[in-house]
């Protein structure tokens, strides 16, 4: 089965870069769709990049393009996200999230059925 375990995270000051990394510490089966999502206090959570493998077919949020990149070694079932020229609205909860038959890059936290514990990361002077 599948069991995404997250790494990375943390506090990092505007315009600073950070590095997060999922695995799937359960492989089983390669799955079809990994990415990453976050939930800011009070909001809803919502999609920041995702990746279907088999093609490499990328999903970035408009907030993120352009700062963000999601990569995969879809072998190990792993994702990482660098997150680069880091804001203060980039401030939440990450999660990771996995898509095991996704036939394109989805992007509907409900197309995902497995999902990490979540990783904090904080951007403040």
């Amino acid at each position: 089965y599948v069991q995404l375990k997250e790494s990375g995270g943390g506090s990092v000051q505007p315009g600073g870069s950070l590095r997060l990394s999922c695995v799937d510490s359960g492989f089983t089966y390669r799955v079809n769709c990994m990415g990453y999502f976050r939930q800011a206090p009070g909001k809803e959570r919502e999609v920041v990049a995702t990746m279907y493998f088999e093609d490499g077919t990328t999903y970035y949020a408009d907030a993120v393009k352009g700062r963000f990149t999601i990569s995969q070694v879809r072998a190990k079932n792993t994702v990482s996200l660098q997150m680069n020229s880091l804001k203060p609205e980039d401030t939440a909860i990450y999660f990771c999230a996995a898509a095991p038959f996704c036939v394109v890059a989805v992007t509907a936290t409900d197309e995902y059925s497995y999902w990490g514990q979540g990783t904090q990361v904080t951007v403040s002077s």
